[in-house]
């Protein structure tokens, strides 16, 4: 009897093993695939007093929470909130843009699983066709949508997470496109400036814009303004300009004497004979 409670004792704890096994089978298989890039992005504090802004490759553009290199010909394209504080900055070269977004984040890794999946969800709900690929890494995302393809790469750091959206045209985001291997050339040379504030996790981390780019778009923001004040003036003077009055109706007796008036005649209808002078002297 002893020996029975036993053997069903171990029964149970195999079948309680074997779910558990399954439960770390599906775990691997969501966390799937694992990548094993080791450079960058960087954590500020793995620079050893290094100048941050002084990249591999050239200098880095410091956003505040972020330190990005600039792409071969890239340019600059700085997204606003309402209130009018910089909630993006988009690198945006030849073959598409690139995106790349600090978080906060816990101390242990694990929230760019998390935030994938939410991403997946929320692109197959809008129509999106998304797969899941295996990156430098770990997981990235390709979706196409009818608007254009994309492609989101993440990070995790010690308490935060970078995330990198890379947006082209159909068919330019393949796993080894050019387009795909340049942000992931940003990505390996990225460097983040967490800061020791308290962030709720996924809240992002604050964007902060260079001196002489925020004088760039104050400036190109007030050009705006103005372009729109002069156009409002103008619109405003054309509605002040007075209509010009109609021209007056003809006097009643003008109208009785356009009416008696005989109409004109051809030549050869008067009095006097028809055709020209000098067809008359002929006849």
């Amino acid at each position: 009897m002893f020996g029975r409670k036993k053997k069903d004792a171990q029964d149970a704890a195999e079948d309680r093993f074997e779910d558990l096994r399954d439960g770390v089978a599906a775990e691997f298989d969501v966390d799937a695939p694992t990548g094993t890039e080791d450079r960058g992005p960087y954590d500020l504090s793995d620079l050893d007093g290094a100048e941050p802004t002084e990249g591999a490759a050239g200098p880095r553009l410091d956003l505040g929470s972020v330190l990005l290199p600039m792409p071969a010909g890239g340019q600059i394209q700085v997204e606003m909130s309402p209130d009018g504080t910089p909630q993006a900055v988009h690198l945006v070269t030849a073959q598409g843009r690139i995106t790349v977004a600090a978080y906060a984040a816990p101390k242990s890794a694990g929230q760019w699983r998390e935030v994938a999946g939410d991403l997946a969800e929320s692109l197959r709900a809008d129509n999106a066709t998304v797969s899941i690929e295996s990156g430098p890494w770990g997981r990235e995302l390709h979706a196409v949508t009818p608007a254009a393809d994309l492609r989101f790469i993440g990070v995790d750091g010690y308490r935060w997470m970078i995330r990198c959206v890379v947006a082209g045209p159909a068919g330019s985001l393949a796993l080894n496109s050019p387009l795909a291997e340049s942000a992931r050339e940003v990505l390996r040379d990225t460097v983040v400036q967490r800061g020791d504030d308290p962030h709720p996790v996924r809240t992002p981390l604050p964007v902060v814009l260079p001196q002489m780019l925020a004088e760039q778009l104050a400036a190109a923001q007030q050009q705006q303004l103005q372009a729109q004040h002069d156009q409002m003036h103008a619109q405003e003077q054309e509605q002040r300009q007075p209509t010009p009055p109609p021209a007056p109706a003809p006097a009643p007796e003008q109208v009785e004497a356009l009416r008696q008036e005989p109409p004109a005649r051809a030549p050869e209808e008067r009095p006097g004979g028809g055709g020209s002078a000098m067809q008359q002297l002929g006849q």
